[in-house]
Parts: C-alpha cells; structure tokens; sequence
C-alpha cells in the first residue's frame, strides 16, 4: 500500500512539474536582458510541497530546476570561464528554482490554505530573487549588470521581474487555494458561498489587471533605461526630447485604463459583499 501510495505521489508530482515547465514557458512579459514574469509557473511545486512535505517538495524543486536549466542553456554561452558557469548554473537556476519546495513551509502554522499557499510563495519568491540577485552581483558584472555599483543595479533589475512574478504568484495561489481543498488524498473543489466567490474573482482581476498594467510600464520604460553599449542605467535615457511623445502617450493611457479597471472592480466588489451582508442581516 505504501509503494502504491509513493507511485502515485510520483505520478503527480511529475505531472505538475510538467504544468510549471509548460507555465514557465506561458510569459507575460521578457525583459531584454535576462527575467520574465511568467503565469504563476512555481505554484505547481509549491502545489506538491504543500501537499506532500517539504521532502518531496525539494526533491520536485530541483528537478524542476534542471528543467529551467535546461531551457536556458543557451544563457551560459554569455560566459567564459568554468567557475562562472557553475555559478549561473547553481544561482540561476538549481539554488532559484529549487526553493519552490519551501513553499509548504507554513501548512501547519497558518490554518487558511490559501493564506498559507500565498506566504509560502512569498517566502519561496524573496529567496529566488537574492538568488539571482547575488548571481546578477557577481557573474553578471560586466555583461549585462555595470561593474561600478553592481549589487544596486542588479537588486533594481531583477526586482523589475520578479515583483509582478511575485505578485502574480501571491494572487494566484490564494485564489486557488481558496477554491480547492489540497489536504484530501484527491484535491476537491471547496463549497463556497457564490457571493464570496465573485467578490475574490473581482480582487484577483483588479490584482492581475494593475499588475498587468505595472509589467506593460516597465517593458517599455526598462528598456530604455539601460545603454545597449556599456550596459549601464541611465534615468536620463527617457527625457522627453529623447523619445516622441506617443512613447509617454501609450505609457500614460495604459496606467490611467488600469487605474480605472481597477477601481471599478474594487467599487463593485464593496457592493456585491455590501449586498449579501444586508441579506444576511
């Protein structure tokens, strides 16, 4: 019973870790040199740590590492030596990704499931980003990441990624784990209340539109901030004579449609609970 019962926790971890290969290839949004935000591809293994420990957990992380190690390959051709190549292969991608299978860390500290699917991607997305912010410190100095100040440079480029991935994730977690029930032996769907439901539909659109806009701003503001030559970044690379002004034109309607995308689903969410707690009442 109990190597039936470890196939199928195999089974299934494999297959998520499928669905987060093919999630990781779903990008939003690709910065030019290096990161993307992507549909939420670490939830997947996260998925696993919450329901099967951290030790499967780990185990599927790294595999899932290899995965992502494997799709970049081409990223170590930009290095030279030996050791810088294990540094980017370790840091970029085995340590980065690895740590997905943290993200069960708190199923018995918080007893919501989606809050504690929503901490844990959190906690696993804050220890990927130093990850590549150590990685972009060091091996990156030079090549894409200036070597003068470049533990700055690379905490503010790839927090320009891993922010909206952070968020997207966060989001995407605590909404599915508050419709799904991940402690049964078969994943169930949670009986809620419909008025709930659309009310959490309504906040995790508003999230994903505004982080939506927030990607769409930094793709076309990130990349003209960064000289293509000596790879240094320059606030003064998006002063208004530089670009034509349907550059800020497009800038400006896209934050200004989100704002208020955003603040009518926020508006009408406060009225469908405000309605069913009159009902209630």
């Amino acid at each position: 019973m109990k190597t039936r019962s470890n196939t199928a926790k195999l089974v299934e971890c494999a297959l998520l870790i499928a669905v987060g290969t093919v999630l990781s290839l779903a990008k939003i949004a690709e910065l030019p040199y290096g990161g993307s935000v992507t549909l939420a591809s670490m939830l997947p293994v996260i998925i696993i740590s919450y329901r099967h420990g951290l030790g499967w957990g780990m185990g599927s992380g790294v595999a899932f590492a290899v995965v992502q190690q494997l799709l970049g390959l081409k990223n170590l051709s930009y290095v030279t030596t030996w050791q810088s190549i294990l540094a980017v292969i370790f840091l970029d991608y085995i340590f980065a990704f690895a740590v997905c299978g943290l993200g069960g860390l708190f199923r018995k500290q918080l007893k919501a499931q989606s809050v504690a699917l929503a901490c844990g991607s959190l906690f696993v997305s804050i220890l990927r980003y130093f990850c590549h912010v150590i990685s972009g410190a060091t091996v990156w100095a030079g090549i894409s990441i200036p070597t003068k100040a470049a533990l700055g440079y690379s905490l503010v480029y790839n927090a320009t990624y891993m922010i909206p991935e952070t968020i997207v994730l966060v989001l995407v977690a605590y909404y599915i784990g508050s419709m799904i029930d991940f402690t049964k032996d078969v994943p169930v769907r949670m009986k809620r209340d419909i008025g709930n439901q659309t009310a959490d539909m309504l906040s995790i659109l508003s999230g994903l539109v505004g982080v939506a806009a927030l990607i769409t701003d930094v793709a076309l503001i990130f990349a003209h901030m960064q000289d293509p030559e000596s790879g240094e970044f320059n606030i003064q690379l998006l002063k208004p004579e530089v670009f034509a002004d349907s550059f800020w034109m497009v800038v400006t309607i896209v934050t200004a449609v989100a704002v208020v995308a955003v603040a009518a689903m926020l508006v009408a969410r406060h009225f469908i609970l405000q309605k069913k707690n009159t009902e209630e009442e």
